[in-house]
C-alpha cells in the first residue's frame, strides 16, 4: 500500500481526546502542495528526518508559567488571587468548581491544562502559548509517539545510537503524557498502539496502579536507551550546546521514580487497592529509580547539580543574560518557549501589589497559613498557633521575621522590605517599603495583598513600575521547571522512608538515607538538619518531609497534587486560606533591617474555607469524552 504522511495535517488531526481515543482519522485536510507531502519511508528513513518528526512532541509540553497574560498554576492552600482575578482557575478551584480546568468552563482560558477556542480569533492571534493545553496536546502527543514507534522499522539508514535516541524519546513522551493525565484524573486507558479509525473503541479505564505500571515500563525502557548527555553522542554533536532540553536518561529516571512514588501514595493506593496507606513495594521501587539518578549526579557523571543558594533564583528566572533559559544545572525537565519577553510580560508583574507593581489588577499572593511552613534557621518549625512564642525554636511572634529559614527571605516579601530600589516621585515615596501591616498601602483585596505577604520567588524585586526590572532591556526570562534536582532529593526521602518504614531507610543502590537526602537540600539553603525529635517515628518524620516540600518547592505547582495524593486536600487546616493581621509596634519598625522589626496585635484571620470532599481528590473528565462509550466512565461525584 502506498502510504503518505503530511506533517501539517498530522498536527491538525486529533487535537481533542475523542479523535485520539477512538482513533478517528482526520478528514479536515489542509490544502496540500506536492512538496508538502513525503512518503512514510522517506519521513522515517534516517535520523534527521525521524528527529524532525519527533521534535514536535517537545512543543506539546505546555508552558504553565506563561500560559496567559497572568498565570494561575497553584491550586493548593498556598496562594490566593486578588478579587480582580475571579476568572482564573485558582478562583474556581477554591470554590469547588473543578470543571474550571476545561476550556468550555473557563471563560477567558487562563488555565494551562486545556486550550480555549472561544476567543482565539480576535485576541490570541497566532501566539502559541495561548493555544497550548495539556489535555488536547497530550492525547495528540501520545498518538504521535505511537505513530513513531510503529514506524521504527522504516529507520533503515541509521546507526544503533540514532535508533536508540528516537525510540527513547518516543517512549518517554508516551509515558510522560499518560503520567500527567493520571495524576489528575486517576487510571485511564493506556494507549500503546496506533488506534484504527474504522473500529469502535471499548478500552476500559485501568486502575491507577495498572496505568502506572504501563508508564513505568515505557520510562524504564527510555532510561535504558537514552544517554545522560546528548552532547556526548555522535548524533548530538550536530546540535552541540543546544541539547539541554532534549530528553535524556536523567529525565526518564526522574519521572520513573515520580510515577512510582505517586502510585504508592495514599490516594492512588486507595483507588487501586482500597488502602489509605503507602504501598511499600512501589515506594521501594521509586526509591531505587531516584537512587540510580542521584548516584549518577553525585558521582559527577551528569550535567546536573544543585545550584548554590547565591544562585538559587536561576532555577526560576534569568536577567541580563540575553534571554538565557532559566534552570541552570538544577533544572531537569522544562517546557520550551517561544518569545521569552512576550511570555514573561504579564507574569513578571503579577506578584507585586498594583500600587507599585503596575500591570494587571490580578495579583497572586502567598497565604499566611502556607507561610507558616517556613520555619526557623535552626531547622525547627513554627508553632501551629503563630501568636504564641516557642522557646525551643526561638520563635517570637513580636519579632516574627527574625532568624527564619533563609528561603523565607528569598521567596517572600514581608512587612517593611524595600521594594523600590531607585528614585520615586516625592508624593509616592511612602510606598518604597512594603506596607503589609493591617491597613497598609500594599493591602488591598482587589489589587494588592489580601494576606500580609507578597511573592518574590520568581521575579527580581526590581520588577516594579519604578525600577522597571521587567523592561525589555533587562532580558528577564521567567520559566518555572516541571522537575528539578532538589525535588528528586525530596521525593527520594519520601520514597525511602515510606518504603522502608524508617527515617533512615535507604535504597540499596544509593548510600544516603531518607533524612540525609532532606539535609542535603537544607544545607544548600543554610538551614540546620532535621531535628532528632522528628526521627523517633515515621509519622513525625513524614511531617518534616511534607513541610520541606512545602518550603523548597513553594509555588512551583506541586502543592495541589501533593495534598491530593496525601489525602489531605479536604482536611483541615489544609482547606483554610488565611491572612496575617498585625500592627507595627510604635518605634519598632526597622527600615534598615526589617527582619528585626517589632509587631503587635498579631492574629491569623480566615479569608476563605474551601468546602471539599473526597470527590475533589480527582478532577472531572470532560462530559463530551465520557459519553463516547460506557467503559470510559466519569470520576466519582462528577
Amino acid at each position: 500500500m502506498n502510504r503518505y504522511i503530511n506533517i501539517k495535517q498530522l498536527f491538525k488531526c486529533s487535537l481533542v481526546m475523542a479523535a485520539l481515543i477512538m482513533g478517528a482519522s482526520c478528514e479536515d485536510y489542509l490544502e496540500r502542495t506536492p512538496d508538502s507531502i513525503i512518503s512514510e519511508e522517506q519521513a522515517f528513513q534516517n535520523f534527521i528526518n525521524f528527529q524532525g518528526f519527533t521534535e514536535e512532541l517537545y512543543h506539546c509540553v505546555p508552558n504553565f508559567t506563561n500560559r496567559y497574560w497572568t498565570n494561575s498554576w497553584n491550586w493548593g492552600e498556598d496562594e490566593i488571587e486578588t478579587s480582580a482575578g475571579d476568572f482564573h482557575i485558582s478562583f474556581k478551584i477554591d470554590r469547588g468548581n473543578f470543571w474550571g480546568w476545561q476550556a468550555e468552563h473557563d471563560g477567558w482560558g487562563a488555565g494551562w491544562m486545556d486550550r480555549n477556542n472561544a476567543h482565539t480569533s480576535f485576541q490570541y492571534g497566532d501566539d502559541p502559548r495561548m493555544l497550548k493545553g495539556l489535555w488536547p496536546l497530550g492525547w495528540y502527543g501520545i498518538r504521535k509517539a505511537n505513530l513513531g514507534l510503529a514506524n521504527l522499522d522504516l529507520m533503515t539508514d541509521a546507526t544503533q545510537e540514532e535508533r536508540n535516541l528516537i525510540e527513547g524519546q518516543l517512549l518517554f513522551f508516551r509515558g510522560w503524557f499518560h503520567f500527567m493525565f493520571i495524576q489528575y484524573f486517576g487510571g485511564l486507558p493506556y494507549i500503546d498502539e496506533v488506534l484504527p479509525g474504522d473500529q469502535p473503541l471499548r478500552l476500559p479505564r485501568l486502575s491507577y496502579h495498572e496505568s502506572a505500571e504501563n508508564i513505568a515500563r515505557d520510562l524504564r525502557r527510555a532510561a535504558d536507551l537514552l544517554p545522560v548527555n546528548w552532547d556526548e553522542t555522535v548524533a548530538g554533536r550536530r546540535t552541540l550546546g543546544k541539547n539541554e532540553l532534549r530528553i535524556n536518561k536523567i529525565m526518564a529516571l526522574g519521572y520513573l521514580g515520580k510515577n512510582l512514588l505517586w502510585a504508592s501514595s495514599p490516594l492512588m493506593n486507595l483507588e487501586s487497592t482500597g488502602s489509605r496507606t503507602y504501598n511499600s513495594d512501589l515506594s521501594q521501587r521509586a526509591a531505587a529509580a531516584f537512587g540510580e539518578l542521584l548516584n549518577l549526579t553525585e558521582s559527577g557523571s551528569t550535567q546536573y547539580s544543585l545550584l548554590s543558594f547565591a544562585n538559587y533564583n536561576r532555577n526560576f528566572y534569568t536577567r541580563g543574560q540575553n534571554w538565557a533559559m532559566p534552570g541552570g544545572t538544577e533544572a531537569i525537565f522544562r517546557s520550551p518557549y517561544s518569545d521569552a519577553n512576550d511570555s514573561n510580560w504579564g507574569t513578571s508583574k503579577q506578584y507585586i501589589p498594583l500600587i507599585v507593581g503596575g500591570g494587571d489588577a490580578t495579583k497572586f499572593m502567598p497565604t499566611a497559613n502556607y507561610i507558616k511552613n517556613y520555619g526557623m534557621a535552626n531547622g525547627l518549625p513554627l508553632p501551629e498557633d503563630i501568636t504564641q512564642a516557642d522557646p525551643e525554636s526561638g520563635y517570637d511572634p513580636a519579632y516574627m521575621w527574625r532568624n527564619r529559614d533563609p528561603r523565607f527571605y528569598h521567596d517572600i516579601i514581608y512587612d517593611g522590605v524595600r521594594v523600590v530600589q531607585g528614585s520615586m516621585p516625592p508624593n509616592e515615596v511612602q510606598h518604597r517599603f512594603a506596607n503589609l501591616f493591617t491597613g497598609g498601602s500594599y493591602r488591598d483585596v482587589r489589587t494588592g495583598s489580601r494576606t500580609g505577604f507578597a511573592n518574590r520567588k520568581f521575579i527580581p524585586i526590581e520588577s516594579n513600575m519604578y525600577d522597571e526590572g521587567h523592561s525589555f532591556g533587562n532580558n528577564l526570562h521567567i520559566n518555572v521547571p516541571y522537575m528539578r534536582l532538589a525535588d528528586i532529593y525530596l521525593m527520594y526521602a519520601e520514597a525511602a522512608s515510606m518504603g522502608y518504614s524508617s527515617p533512615t531507610g535507604k535504597a540499596p543502590n544509593f548510600d544516603k538515607t531518607a533524612v540525609d537526602a532532606i539535609n542535603v537540600v537544607r544545607a544548600r539553603a543554610g538551614v540546620a538538619p532535621v531535628n532528632t525529635k522528628f526521627l523517633a517515628s515515621i509519622n513525625d518524620f513524614l511531617s518534616e518531609v511534607r513541610r520541606e516540600r512545602a518550603v523548597e518547592l513553594s509555588f512551583e505547582r506541586h502543592r495541589f497534587n501533593d495534598l491530593r495524593r496525601w489525602l489531605l486536600l479536604a482536611e483541615r487546616p489544609y482547606t483554610l486560606k488565611t491572612s496575617l493581621e498585625f500592627d507595627r509596634a510604635p518605634g519598632g519598625y526597622n527600615s534598615e533591617n526589617p527582619s528585626e522589626s517589632r509587631i503587635v496585635n498579631v492574629r491569623e484571620a480566615v479569608i476563605l474555607e474551601r468546602d471539599f470532599s473526597e470527590q475533589h481528590n480527582w478532577l472531572p473528565l470532560k462530559v463530551s469524552d465520557v459519553t463516547i462509550y460506557p467503559e470510559f466512565r466519569q470520576n466519582p461525584g462528577w
